[in-house]
């Protein structure tokens, strides 16, 4: 185990070594298994966020771990002027999953935010000169890099690297909104079917299937980001499913590795013809042990019923937590395991860090909501744990309150714990 010594010296190395993209690192994790971390001091720790809705069969899990055992000792790199049996395997399965048929395909990348360049691109390529326009939905999140933060819709993120790709136009998330700004001129509607970064904020009922409608009449694509909805997440193996409805393309990542870089951009139909020979590539996109590890992660998702699992344990959660004795709980809201708690005063990040303290990770996705995005994994031992761990969170914080706020009067603040 690890002496104090020790740990100010990784917090130093950190701060020295690492540049300054993120925040203080709130500890070092040297071990993890199932939904469980362990830090340098051996102390365990509820992974109830998993890695940002990424470990979505828990951390070391036999099935990733042979995968990526296996295929590296086989073949991990070739290129993509050559194929691989991992790869092929891999596009033939999401296709299934995601309902595209016979005529979709799959690009591969290596994150989120290259499947998002990718459809950037194929959104560009259907436009051409006659559709320059692009829309995205307001305090939607779709990556950092330079053309997908042109697709988020958040000014303070683009502010620092103004000026942005140009033709991207931000709309409320509302059907009247989408119908006035849709017309001939659009090339594609990029949405989230839940913005996860913006506080876990699910699209109004309905809006998917008029947002389907109102694109295919206008010529423009359907293109539904699903980096942290899908997998499986949503209880569903994409959230747009819910909707009953068939997009022209969909980005995922996340969840598909279990923890292996990967990202994929997904076409259904007329816009699986869009990209052709020199319009996009990747040299680590697609390589066999990224692709053989995905395979594997979907493959035991589906062999152990987690899509199901997913929404029954969501549902189980959301109302366990809406029960929880505490007036800093405002609700609940998600779809599946990726799910927002709307608290009642702008304390997400006191609600964190105390969470940590108490041995939970948990996430402040914004300063009135925590995110969780647990693995999908999840029983009743663990959501046993996770309430108690995070009543007692509420009841510190609100006790911090009360000494911050003497005139706070006892019938606001959540009780002890039995």
């Amino acid at each position: 185990m690890a002496n104090a010594t020790e740990t100010i010296d990784w917090q130093e190395d950190a701060g020295r070594d690492l540049v300054r993209s993120f925040g203080p690192r709130m500890a070092m994790f040297v071990r993890g298994e199932g939904a469980y971390l362990w830090d340098d001091q051996g102390r365990r720790y509820l992974d109830f966020l998993g890695g940002i809705a990424v470990n979505s069969i828990g951390h070391a899990h036999p099935a990733f771990v042979e995968a990526v055992a296996t295929q590296a000792a086989r073949l991990a790199h070739v290129s993509n002027y050559f194929a691989t049996p991992p790869q092929l395997a891999l596009a033939a399965r999401l296709k299934r999953l995601a309902g595209t048929g016979e005529s979709g395909r799959v690009y591969f990348g290596n994150s989120g935010a290259e499947a998002n360049e990718a459809a950037f691109k194929l959104a560009r390529l259907h436009g051409g000169s006659d559709r320059p326009r692009i829309l995205a939905l307001r305090n939607a999140f779709h990556g950092r890099t330079m053309g997908t933060l042109a697709l988020t819709g958040k000014a303070a993120m683009q502010e620092p690297f103004s000026p942005m790709v140009p033709g991207v136009e931000f709309l409320d998330s509302t059907v009247d909104a989408l119908e006035a700004a849709l017309d001939d001129r659009v090339a594609a509607l990029f949405v989230e079917p839940i913005k996860g970064e913006a506080g876990v904020l699910p699209l109004p009922e309905g809006y998917l299937a008029a947002a389907r409608e109102l694109t295919a009449r206008h010529g423009a694509l359907l293109i539904v980001d699903e980096i942290q909805t899908g997998a499986g997440r949503t209880g569903e193996w994409f959230a747009f499913q819910h909707a009953g409805i068939v997009p022209d393309a969909v980005t995922v990542a996340k969840g598909i590795g279990g923890g292996f870089p990967i990202g994929a951009l997904i076409t259904f139909g007329a816009a699986s013809e869009l990209f052709y020979p020199g319009t996009h590539g990747s040299t680590f996109g697609g390589n066999a042990l990224a692709t053989a590890v995905a395979g594997a992660v979907l493959e035991e998702i589906e062999r152990s019923g987690l899509v199901e699992n997913a929404a029954a344990r969501g549902a189980q959660l959301r109302e366990a937590i809406e029960a929880l004795d505490s007036d800093l709980i405002a609700g609940t809201r998600g779809e599946g395991l990726l799910i927002g708690i709307a608290l009642s005063r702008p304390i997400a990040k006191a609600v964190t860090a105390a969470a940590m303290e108490n041995g939970l990770v948990i996430n402040a996705a914004n300063d009135d909501t925590i995110r969780i995005a647990p693995p999908l994994t999840i029983g009743d031992v663990e959501i046993d744990e996770f309430l108690e761990l995070f009543q007692t969170t509420l009841t510190t914080v609100a006790h911090a309150l009360l000494l911050d706020d003497p005139d706070a009067t006892a019938s606001r603040l959540p009780k002890d714990p039995a």
